[in-house]
């Protein structure tokens, strides 16, 4: 595959993710403080559910296709930059299975305001990240 296709696959699948992010910083986590406790068990296992289906296989393709930027761009890319978009993907998926899934797990569990609170404040650690690798990904792109 042309490593120009290669960057475009990747800031298309970070530009989905770093959409996707972006919403549920900004309007999805923020809501849940306005769910009402009684109903809170429903909507959050109808959340974690629905979410699964919008989230996991884009993430699972954008760490393969990290991988094999990585790899194929290693020499062709300018300053490392393949390796350092896998290495923001890697901090993603780190950041989710260590601080946002012990978040849902906490969640899951029962309303805790303070969990939403902590869920919100760390999230925009993610945003963040992938907003970056978007970016590089864009800069590169534009070479």
């Amino acid at each position: 595959m042309p490593l120009h296709l290669l960057v475009l696959l990747n800031f298309a699948a970070a530009a989905y993710l770093t959409g996707l992010i972006w919403t549920v910083q900004v309007v999805h986590y923020p809501s849940f403080g306005q769910v009402p406790k009684a109903a809170w068990a429903a909507f959050h296992a109808a959340h974690t559910r629905r979410m699964s289906y919008v989230v996991l296989v884009p993430m699972v393709l954008e760490l393969g296709l990290a991988i094999w930027l990585a790899w194929a761009g290693r020499a062709a890319l300018p300053s490392g930059s393949g390796w350092w978009s896998l290495a923001l993907v890697v901090l993603v998926w780190a950041a989710t299975f260590f601080i946002s899934v012990p978040f849902h797990n906490r969640l899951a569990a029962g309303y805790d305001y303070i969990a939403i609170d902590g869920l919100i404040r760390t999230n925009w650690f993610r945003t963040v990240l992938w907003t970056a690798r978007a970016g590089l990904l864009g800069w590169l792109l534009a070479r």
